[in-house]
């Protein structure tokens, strides 16, 4: 009989906080009711402030991440347009079959899994693209599979130095909310996040931040779109509706997360996520294991992907945390599945979190096979978050 409850260290869906939980315990209630918009209104500003945009907008669609990822390509782009794409995980690899099953012509760059947005590879090709052919690039800030974190404002600054007028996609699921965007300083026309990663809520929520320009875009692309379309949200999203039944519950447990964001600051939020993850980070240095991610600038600050030695199956590693330790670990996906396990570490989390899910991922390792020193890497990171606490306050002690 299992007693207390199961430590989750997935990447998503994560934690949610227990004030949004009980948030979300509400009656049902009428969503045409004239007070409606008093619950929505304040959601899409404080989505904004979130991505990062003054003068784009935020659109709501009861789905997952997947969902808004449809609706950015089907009412901005028409079939058969080019697009540039890179593929060095599964969920990058997931937005590039979506993009060629909805009829685009896709420039696919296959990169090492481990690595993430290839920008000399992007300059190369739309520097090469005179004619302007390319109609949009599409990034993965972060790609949940291998722990890896892509250059967003870099691929700005390729696109500005080609000279490209390329709309510009970002997938930022599992980082929006937890890694720093900017949607605006950047100029990200399209922005896709998710419920159940940084904003601390059960899977069924995709949100999509829209530029001015991918909007007038909207106006004039081609491909078929009917649940997803722009058109049928701006009619009624101002005044705090939607052109469907909305997810209500979702919607007043988003208005606590929201809340426990702006009271922490988002940029904390961001240095929070850093120094969580450099503790695991060490932990791993100290187990002598690596990261899938191939080099430090790759590294992620919401997940870690944890290479086992090659004797070892990650799958056991899982196993073992699930059945005697009663942790869920991530598993590895598509090429590296049994290669590694994931540990993700973002939304609602503390040191003593973390300090928990290493010290079972030491057990479970050892149930696996592999001689890992236990405390080892429980040591390691413990000495990282007192490091990083003593330096914050002698930051604070200097203001």
């Amino acid at each position: 009989m299992k007693t207390g409850f199961t430590h989750l260290f997935i990447p998503g869906p994560t934690n949610i906080p227990e004030d949004v939980r009980q948030s979300m315990n509400v009656p049902m209630q009428d969503m045409r009711a004239p007070d409606f918009g008093d619950l929505t209104k304040p959601l899409f500003a404080g989505l904004k402030r979130v991505f990062k945009t003054k003068t784009g907008r935020v659109f709501m669609y009861p789905s997952s991440g997947t969902g808004a990822w449809e609706a950015a390509i089907t009412n901005t782009l028409n079939p058969g347009d080019k697009v540039l794409m890179s593929r060095f995980g599964q969920f990058s690899h997931l937005w590039v079959d979506m993009a060629e099953r909805l009829g685009l012509d896709v420039h696919v760059i296959e990169c090492e899994w481990g690595t993430g947005v290839p920008l000399e590879e992007y300059a190369k090709v739309l520097e090469a693209d005179k004619a302007h052919k390319i109609k949009a690039v599409f990034a993965t800030q972060n790609e949940t599979a291998t722990g890896v974190s892509s250059d967003i404002a870099g691929v700005r600054r390729v696109l500005d130095a080609a000279g490209h007028p390329a709309m510009l996609f970002v997938d930022g699921v599992s980082s929006i909310g937890s890694i720093d965007f900017r949607m605006d300083e950047w100029g990200v026309d399209l922005a896709v996040a998710g419920s159940q990663k940084g904003f601390m809520l059960p899977a069924g929520l995709s949100m999509l931040g829209v530029s001015q320009r991918a909007l007038e875009d909207s106006k004039t692309a081609t491909m078929k779109r009917c649940y997803f379309d722009f058109v049928d949200m701006m009619k009624v999203n101002d005044d705090g509706y939607f052109p469907y039944t909305p997810p209500t519950q979702l919607f007043h447990g988003l208005k606590t997360s929201l809340a426990r964001i702006e009271r922490e600051g988002l940029e904390n939020v961001f240095a929070r996520h850093y120094r969580l993850a450099e503790g695991v980070r060490r932990a791993v240095s100290a187990w002598g294991l690596r990261l899938c991610a191939a080099e430090p600038k790759w590294h992620s600050d919401t997940v870690s992907a944890i290479v086992v030695p090659e004797s070892i199956d990650a799958r056991e590693v899982i196993s073992a945390g699930y059945r005697n330790y009663n942790i869920s670990f991530g598993t590895g996906l598509s090429k590296v599945m049994g290669k590694v396990f994931r540990i993700g570490h973002l939304g609602d989390l503390n040191e003593g979190m973390c300090l928990t899910a290493l010290s079972l991922a030491e057990m479970s390792l050892r149930d696996a096979g592999y001689e890992v020193e236990l405390g080892s890497g429980v040591a390691a990171a413990q000495g990282w978050y007192r490091e990083s606490h003593e330096a914050a306050q002698l930051r604070q002690a200097a203001e």
